[in-house]
C-alpha cells in the first residue's frame, strides 16, 4: 500500500517531520513500513519555458528556450510536437552534447515529470507556474494492514501520524454537501447480509475530459492509472477514505434503476477489463432491470462504463460483506483494488462520506455538472457503537509498566476512541466505526492500541515473576529420543517424509484406501490420502539415494494415520529403518536391522512368516513378536521393488512400548563364575538359527544364562546343501559354582536333542 507524504501533510497541516523519520514512527507505532520511494523527481528545479525557435537537426531538434533566467538556452529535444511559440516545462539534468547538439537540460512529458502517463511527446503547458513538487511515497506492507481496513485510505493513515506527532487531522469531508429533496434515483437492496449499505447520488449535464494535472499527478504517484475527470474521483475517494466507488453511465441503465442481488446461476457479465465472468448464486451483482451491471465489490460492468459520450452519471457507493467478496474474488480469481478494500469489512458509515467527498471534487474537476437529485441511502439498521471497559490496573499489568491514567486517555481520544471515567480505575471506551469492524472488540485491543502508542520500547524487559516447575518428561518422547540415538550411532541417517500419499501407492503396496483419510484439498495431486504405512516413503527414499549412493542406511520415526473409528482417525507412531546395499547377498543388512530391534527391545524375537507382502522377498520375511504379540516386519525388499538389496525393519512403537518391561530387574553381580562352551549344528541351508536357538534353550534347561550366535560355515568338509551353525551356550548358578559333571550333563543334553532333530553336531 503506497501513502502520498503531501497527501498526509494536506490531511495534517502542522506536520513538520521528514518522510524518513515518519517512516521509522509508523513501522514502530502503527504498520511495517517498507521505505520511502521518490515521485515526480523531475519537478525538482522544474521551470515553465518557452520555445522560442525550433530547428530540425537530423532526427532532433534544436530549441531555443526562454526560462525566464537570464538569456534564452538551447536544449536538443526529440519530440515531435517541439515548437516555437509552445510553453512547456524545462528541467536541469545538466549540459550535454545530444546527437551533436550541446544541450542545456531537457524539454519534459507529462510521463516523465509524473503529472500523467502520456509520453509522446513534451508536455504542453498553459500555466506560468508549476504548482507540484517531488512527492515522497511511503511503501506500507500489506500484510500488516490486513486487520486494519481504516489503513486502506490516507485518511486513516493520517489519524494515525497525526495520533502519534499529537498533531490535528483536517477531516476531508462536509456532509451537508449530500443532496437533499424528493427526487432520487430507483435503488433496491434485495440481500442486506450481502450489501448491509447502498448509497447514491446523480450527476446531469456531465462533461467527461481528462482530470486536471494535480489530480493526474496524485493517482500517478500512487501507481493508478488516470482515465478521465468521473473515473479518476472514485479513485481519489478510495485511495483517500479507503471507501472504493463506481460510476455508472445513467442512460445505460436499463430501468433507471439499480438493484442489489444474488446473481443467477450461470449468469454472465462482461467487465470492465474486457473478460467475461460466468457467475454463480453464491455471488453478488449490482442489476438494473434487465440484467447485472456490476460485480459486486470486485469490478463494474463494461456495458454501462463511462465514456467520452457519458452526460448523465450515477456515483454509487455501497458496503459489502467481506467473507463474500473475498469468496467470489478467490473463486473467479481477480483481485482489484476495490476488492481488496472490501474483503478487510469497510464501516458502513462511509458510504455517504465517500458521496459527499466525490461531490466536492466534482465541483472542481466538472463544475457545469449539476446534482440530479437527493441521496438515495439503503441500508438495514446500523450496529450501535459498541463500549468497552477497560480497567487500567489490568491495563497495566498486560503492558509491563504503569501508564497514567490521563495518558491512557488522551492516547485513545488521539485514535478518536471517546473515553467515560467510570471511576474505581476503569474507563468506559467508545469504538468509532471504523475500528468496530472486527479489529476493536475486548479489552486486549484496547491495551494494545495504548502500547503501540507509547511504545514497546518504553517497556522494561523483566523477567516474569512466577514459579518455574519443569514438566515431567514425556516417557515416550524419551523413548524416541533414545531410539534416534541408537539408530545414528548404528550410522543410519534419519529421513522425514510427508504424511500424504496416492491412490497409486496404495496400490503398489497392498494397502487399503478404505482405512485412510482422503484430503479435501490436496497440496498436490499425487497427496490425496494421509499414509497408513512408512513403507512407501522409505521405497521412496531408497530410490531416491542409490541413485548416489552404492551403501547407506535410512530411518524414520512417524506415524500411520488409520481411519479406524467414526469419530477421531488413529494415529500409530511407528519406526521404519533401511540398509541398503547395491550388490551382495542381502543378508548382512537383515543381521543389521535384527541388531537394531534387539538394542531397542531386548525382548523381541523374529520368527519367519510364510504370508508375505507384494513388496516383500519370500524368503526373506520375519515377524517380529513380544511375547505372543505381533509389533512388527523384518524383511528383504522383493528383487522387482528395486535394484540392489534392501533390508527393512517396519516397527509398531506404541505396542513396542506397551509391551516393554517397565522396570528391568536388579540382577547382582554374580557371586560364582560361569562356564561357557560352543557347539557347532550341522543344519540345511534354510533351517533358521533362531528357530534353532530356542530348541537348544529348551535342551539347556535352567542352568542357562544365555546363548549367542556366533558364526556360520558352508564349504569344505561341510555337505552341499547345509551349513555349520556355531552357537556359545554359557550355563551358571546363581548358589554354587557348577562342577564340570554338571556342565557336561548340560551340553550332553543339549548334543542329543539336536540329533534328535536329525542335525549332526561338532563340539
Amino acid at each position: 500500500m503506497k501513502f502520498s507524504m503531501q497527501w498526509i501533510q494536506e490531511l495534517v497541516p502542522g506536520l513538520d517531520v521528514p518522510a524518513a523519520e515518519l517512516e521509522q514512527l509508523i513501522t514502530v507505532r502503527t504498520a511495517e513500513s517498507e521505505g520511502v520511494e521518490r515521485a515526480g523527481a523531475l519537478l525538482e528545479g522544474a521551470r515553465v519555458a518557452r520555445v522560442l525557435s525550433a530547428e530540425p537537426v537530423g532526427k532532433l531538434t534544436r530549441a531555443l528556450v526562454d526560462i525566464g533566467e537570464g538569456e534564452p538556452i538551447t536544449v536538443a529535444c526529440g519530440a515531435p510536437n517541439c515548437r516555437a511559440g509552445m510553453r512547456t516545462v524545462w528541467v536541469p539534468v545538466g549540459v550535454k552534447n545530444v546527437g551533436g547538439i550541446e544541450s542545456n537540460g531537457m524539454l519534459a512529458s507529462a510521463a516523465e515529470l509524473g503529472l500523467g502517463r502520456e509520453d509522446e511527446g513534451i508536455i504542453e503547458w498553459s500555466s506560468d507556474t508549476i504548482d507540484f513538487a517531488p512527492d515522497s511515497i511511503l511503501e506500507i506492507d500489506n500484510k500488516s494492514l490486513t486487520h486494519r481496513p481504516d489503513l486502506w485510505g490516507h485518511l486513516g493513515m493520517a489519524r494515525e501520524v497525526a495520533a502519534i506527532t499529537r498533531e490535528n487531522l483536517k477531516d476531508p469531508v462536509d456532509l451537508a454537501l449530500l443532496p437533499k429533496g424528493s427526487d432520487s434515483f430507483n435503488v433496491r437492496v434485495d440481500d442486506y447480509v450481502l450489501c448491509p449499505r447502498f448509497s447514491v447520488v446523480t450527476f446531469e449535464d456531465v462533461r467527461i475530459a481528462p482530470s486536471p494535472l494535480w489530480l493526474q499527478y496524485r493517482l500517478e504517484s500512487l501507481g493508478l492509472n488516470p482515465i478521465n475527470n468521473v473515473v479518476d474521483i472514485t479513485n481519489f475517494v478510495m485511495t483517500e477514505l479507503a471507501q472504493p466507488m463506481h460510476a455508472f453511465d445513467r442512460d445505460k441503465l436499463r430501468g433507471d434503476r439499480l438493484i442489489v442481488r444474488p446473481a443467477f446461476e450461470g449468469e454472465g457479465l462482461l467487465a470492465l477489463n474486457g473478460e467475461e465472468y460466468v457467475l454463480s448464486a453464491a455471488d453478488g451483482v449490482v442489476a438494473d432491470g434487465e440484467r447485472a451491471v456490476s460485480l459486486a465489490g470486485i469490478i463494474g460492468g463494461k456495458g454501462t462504463s463511462i465514456t467520452e459520450e457519458t452526460t448523465n452519471i450515477v456515483f454509487e457507493s455501497a458496503n459489502w460483506n467481506a467473507s463474500q467478496i473475498r469468496k467470489t474474488s478467490a473463486r473467479l480469481k481477480l483481485r482489484t483494488d476495490a476488492s481488496m478494500r472490501f474483503e478487510k469489512a469497510q464501516d458502513p458509515a462511509n458510504t455517504v462520506r465517500a458521496l459527499a467527498r466525490a461531490i466536492a471534487l466534482m465541483r472542481v474537476v466538472c463544475p457545469e455538472a449539476r446534482i440530479g437529485g437527493r441521496l438515495t441511502d439503503d441500508y438495514r439498521a446500523l450496529p450501535e457503537p459498541q463500549t468497552i471497559p477497560l480497567k487500567l490496573d489490568v491495563l497495566d499489568r498486560k503492558l509491563g509498566r504503569i501508564v497514567p491514567p490521563d495518558e491512557v486517555r488522551e492516547i485513545l481520544e488521539r485514535l478518536a476512541f471517546k473515553v467515560r471515567d467510570a471511576g474505581l480505575h476503569l474507563f468506559e471506551v467508545t469504538v468509532p466505526t471504523w475500528r468496530a469492524t472486527k479489529d476493536i472488540a475486548e479489552p486486549d485491543d484496547l491495551v494494545e492500541e495504548v502500547g503501540r502508542m507509547i511504545g514497546y520500547d518504553t517497556i522494561p524487559p523483566e523477567p516474569p515473576r512466577v514459579a518455574c516447575t519443569v514438566p515431567p518428561d514425556d516417557p515416550k518422547r524419551v523413548w524416541y529420543r533414545e531410539i534416534r540415538a541408537l539408530a545414528a550411532a548404528r550410522g543410519y541417517t534419519e529421513v522425514y517424509n510427508y504424511s500424504f500419499l496416492s491412490d497409486e501407492q496404495f496400490q503398489r503396496f497392498a494397502l487399503s484406501p478404505d482405512d485412510a483419510l482422503r484430503v479435501l484439498n490436496p497440496i498436490a495431486s499425487d497427496q490425496n490420502l494421509l499414509r497408513t504405512s512408512l513403507i512407501p516413503g522409505i521405497f521412496a527414499n531408497l530410490e531416491l539415494n542409490r541413485k548416489h549412493f552404492d551403501a547407506f542406511r535410512l530411518f524414520e520415526i512417524g506415524r500411520e494415520i488409520h481411519n479406524l473409528t467414526p469419530a477421531m482417525p488413529r494415529e500409530i507412531p511407528h519406526l521404519a529403518a533401511a540398509v541398503y546395499a547395491a550388490d551382495g547377498d542381502g543378508r548382512s543388512g537383515l543381521f543389521e536391522l535384527k541388531l537394531l530391534l534387539l538394542a531397542i527391545a531386548a525382548e523381541a524375537r523374529v520368527e519367519p512368516t510364510a504370508e508375505v507382502l507384494p513388496y516383500e522377498h519370500p524368503a526373506r520375511t520375519a515377524t517380529i513378536y513380544i511375547g505372543d504379540s505381533v509389533v512388527g516386519r523384518l524383511f528383504e525388499a522383493h528383487p522387482s521393488m528395486i535394484e540392489g538389496r534392501a533390508a527393512i525393519l517396519n516397527l509398531d512403537l506404541e505396542r513396542t512400548l506397551d509391551l516393554r518391561p517397565q522396570q528391568q530387574p536388579f540382577q547382582p553381580i554374580p557371586k560364582f563364575p560361569s562356564s561357557a562352551f560352543d557347539i557347532s549344528v550341522i543344519a540345511p541351508l534354510r533351517e533358521y538359527s533362531a528357530a534353532l536357538e530356542t530348541r537348544i534353550r529348551e535342551f539347556a534347561g535352567s542352568l542357562l544364562e544365555r546363548i549367542e550366535f556366533l558364526r556360520e560355515y558352508s564349504g569344505p568338509q561341510v555337505s552341499e546343501g547345509m551349513r555349520s551353525m556355531t552357537y556359545r551356550i554359557t550355563v551358571g548358578s546363581p548358589e554354587r559354582t557348577l562342577s564340570s559333571d554338571e556342565i557336561n550333563a548340560v551340553r550332553d543334553r543339549i548334543i542329543e536333542g539336536v540329533r534328535g532333530l536329525g542335525h549332526e553336531t561338532r563340539t
